[in-house]
């Protein structure tokens, strides 16, 4: 089997929490300080796929990496813009993990109705920093000494990615499910 760019679902729960884990223990790139349970990466991939999407890169049916979007503010002026996410395992980074999964999430992203993409990176992550501004991401601004962990306090840079143009007044946004049936969104998918 090749590799797939594909929606997550329930059954992804186990691997997705083995690729976050060390990123929660061992580094300040998550905030989180306990790496979350199975039953909690379940939870929270379910609340997500009720509306955004939660993609899962595999190859030979291992899951490498993962991507999904999240409300960007609770303010309803805000819904047409969200924050986005990805995470690789550590073996199959500098690969184009990263990079396919993220380029899949904007298309479907712009095809259900949004027009931002906002990324936080904690500092230092060069990597990280590379492949947003790689990806069309903007730099916005730094918040300094927002996160304390590991013993010390983290910055983290905010980036931007404009995901569709219009100044017009725009639709709702549609729901995930309302687009995932649709052939473009399996070319999304696909990196067509």
């Amino acid at each position: 089997m090749k590799s797939r760019v594909r929606l997550a679902i329930a059954d992804d729960a186990n691997e997705i929490a083995r690729i976050y884990a060390p990123f929660c223990s061992e580094t300040a790139i998550s905030f989180e300080d306990a790496a979350p349970s199975v039953d909690e990466v379940a939870q929270r991939m379910q609340q997500t796929l009720q509306r955004l999407p939660w993609l899962i890169f595999e190859n030979a049916g291992v899951v490498l990496g993962y991507a999904y979007a999240s409300r960007h503010r609770e303010r309803s002026a805000y819904r047409w813009s969200v924050d986005t996410t990805v995470y690789v395992a550590p073996h199959a980074q500098r690969k184009g993990v990263g990079r396919r999964l993220y380029l899949a999430l904007f298309d479907v992203l712009a095809m259900m109705g949004y027009y931002h993409a906002y990324a936080g990176v904690t500092l230092p992550n060069s990597a990280s920093e590379g492949l947003h501004t790689a990806l069309g991401f903007t730099l916005v601004g730094t918040y300094h000494r927002v996160g304390f962990k590991l013993g010390r306090w983290h910055d983290v840079r905010w980036f931007e990615r404009v995901l569709r143009a219009g100044d017009e007044t725009p639709a709702e946004p549609l729901l995930l499910a309302q687009v995932a049936l649709r052939p473009e969104f399996a070319m999304a998918l696909a990196g067509c």
